[in-house]
């Protein structure tokens, strides 16, 4: 089995009844791991699929394999790829970075000047997050909408979170920052036109120092 036998498309009105499904599977693999989640229910995940801001994977038989959504905060400022989850049938085939790719993908495309982060207790997430260029950051840099936050109350951890006044918890937070980005970009470039600038000057000064001698 191989990433071609799955199709990971954009997830339409089509896709609502697998809503259930992916939230049970969401529940059990939280349980499985022994760590929190922030409970969804089918009706959420639902309208999440109808807003066309899910990205779905299917196996080519038609069996659902995997999901993710898109969640923005703070007036759309922040935007968060939440509940990723591949069904346990297809799992070591890739399709968790696939699926977290093709997100990622589509909440650019939204919205291109939010930040995009992330909270998690999983070493391959935060594997595929920063390949993806999230950076490790503070609980202070991330969305301070308190309707976000709120979602955490159905964690198991959300007493840790509250005893340490919401400044770091379980979860590793993780953030791509698009300014961040483009000054990164930006400098590379100086950088680039530095060396460039550079090499001109040295090849123009060996040429100005060769004495060409005609016979």
């Amino acid at each position: 089995m191989t990433l071609q036998d799955f199709n990971i498309i954009v997830a339409t009105e089509q896709h609502v009844d697998y809503a259930t499904q992916i939230c049970d599977e969401m529940a059990a693999s939280a349980k499985a791991r022994g760590t929190g989640i922030a409970q969804r229910s089918p009706e959420y995940v639902a309208n999440k699929i109808l807003e066309g801001k899910a990205v779905i994977a299917l196996h080519k038989d038609g069996t659902w394999a995997g999901f993710v959504y898109i969640e923005t905060w703070s007036h759309g400022d922040f935007v968060a790829n939440s509940g990723l989850i591949v069904n346990p049938e297809f799992r070591k085939v890739g399709l968790a970075k696939a699926i977290k790719f093709a997100v990622f993908d589509l909440s650019r495309k939204k919205y291109p000047n939010a930040k995009i982060f992330g909270l998690t207790t999983g070493l391959a997430v935060m594997k595929i997050n920063s390949e993806l260029g999230y950076e490790p950051v503070t609980y202070s840099e991330l969305t301070q909408d308190e309707d976000f936050w709120k979602g955490c109350r159905s964690c198991v951890n959300y007493d840790i979170l509250t005893m340490k006044e919401r400044k770091n918890c379980m979860c590793t937070a993780m953030l791509w920052d698009p300014a961040e980005k483009q000054k990164d970009y930006e400098e590379r470039m100086k950088k680039l036109s530095h060396k460039a600038t550079l090499l001109e000057r040295i090849e123009n000064a060996i040429k100005n120092s060769v004495k060409i001698v005609i016979f």
